[in-house]
């Protein structure tokens, strides 16, 4: 066998390898041929081929050098308007209805008129936090005044519920005892956060439930004994409450205001079963009366102006009860008491920077229970 150019190696067995095949011949990849310029190879020897030119494998068309903007149809997400017409609907921005010009949100066009908002108007954007404070904080923060009046919309429903006392007074006990019980929680609830006590709901139970328990000895026992059924009832609760606070695990001053509250709150929700215990007459005078005269302390008036037009309001309030109820003019009388104690506890439902709750618990209930001592002793005074 003749000898080719190069020297023939032999593998481990002493036979002849053969030389190896060209490149082109065992190549997976046609070769691509080369460009101008120098060839460069890999790692292995091998030449690389040169980059393909950008344009074969970009997956974005190329984009305009800069400086040289595109054109608006080419960029363009809706299509362009021609002419003075209206815009079309695909192209109308959201929420813009048809005729609405252009330039009526953020940046308004030069001339246009201001929109009209259709939902509240709140003040100027502010940096030092939230501004839509209650008028009981805002007052506060200023030092003014802890006497904040109920208002027009409190003194509608005292109104309301002394009109229904005095209708389901003149119905029978039964008719009288559905408002009496909402009288009775307004009051509970209405005592605990005035006195700044939130959440106190085992206080507010306790309070409520001696009410519901004065209530049914009182139907029990009869009218003639209603204020042995009262007192009774609130002795027994008042060892409640000491039970109660004796069994917290508060700190001592905490279970003092607390103890102090509870008594308080069952007190006055247990003192309004006094309306079973009145006269029917003197009942229908009474709601009468707190009725007309809280809603007269609510108008806008002086402070002791309104006291006295609401007490004056009060009495001829009770005299035209009378006149329904056959008591005659001595039930104003029954109106001027039950007046003088409702603008009383009216007062006393404002005190202390009250909240909304206050004003719609207690500005609500408390004018109404202060005024049951005078329709009870003036009713019997009255009616012999």
């Amino acid at each position: 066998m003749a000898a080719g150019p190069g020297p023939v190696s032999h593998g481990g067995q002493g036979r002849p390898v053969p030389p190896s095949a060209p490149y082109e011949e065992t190549a997976l990849i046609p070769p691509v041929a080369a460009g101008p310029g120098p060839v460069s190879h890999g790692g292995q020897g091998r030449p690389v081929p040169p980059s393909a030119p950008y344009e074969e494998t970009a997956l974005i068309p190329p984009t305009p050098a800069a400086g040289t903007p595109a054109h608006a149809a080419e960029t363009a997400y809706l299509p362009p308007v021609t002419g003075a017409g209206p815009m079309p609907e695909e192209a109308r921005p959201a929420g813009q209805a048809a005729g609405v010009p252009a330039g009526t949100g953020g940046h308004r066009a030069p001339g246009a008129a201001e929109p009209v908002a259709d939902g509240p108007a709140y003040g100027p954007p502010t940096v030092t936090g939230n501004t839509r404070i209650t008028d009981a904080q805002r007052a506060r923060a200023e030092g003014r005044s802890p006497i904040i009046d109920p208002g027009t919309q409190p003194a509608l429903l005292t109104a309301a519920l002394g009109l229904l006392l005095a209708g389901g007074a003149a119905l029978g006990w039964f008719a009288l005892l559905l408002p009496l019980v909402v009288l009775q929680g307004l009051t509970a609830a209405g005592w605990f956060r005035l006195n700044g006590m939130w959440p106190a709901r085992q206080g507010i139970a306790l309070a409520f439930a001696g009410a519901l328990a004065a209530d049914a000895v009182l139907l029990a026992a009869g009218r003639s004994n209603g204020p042995a059924a009262v007192l009774g009832t609130l002795g027994v609760w008042v060892l409640l409450c000491l039970v109660l606070q004796l069994r917290s695990t508060a700190p001592a001053d905490d279970r003092l205001h607390g103890l102090f509250a509870t008594v308080a709150s069952a007190a006055l929700a247990i003192t309004a079963t006094g309306y079973l215990a009145a006269a029917t007459d003197a009942v229908v005078v009474g709601g009468i009366a707190v009725a007309v005269a809280v809603f007269v302390r609510s108008l806008p008036l002086p402070a002791a102006a309104s006291m006295a037009v609401a007490v004056l309001a009060g009495a001829g309030a009770g005299a035209l009860g009378g006149t329904l109820t056959g008591l005659g003019a001595s039930a104003a009388l029954i109106g001027a008491g039950a007046a003088v104690c409702a603008v009383i506890g009216h007062r006393v439902a404002a005190y202390d920077y009250p909240s909304r709750f206050v004003h719609m618990t207690a500005g609500v209930a408390l004018p109404l229970t202060a005024a049951v001592p005078a329709v009870y002793l003036l009713g019997r005074v009255v009616t012999g």
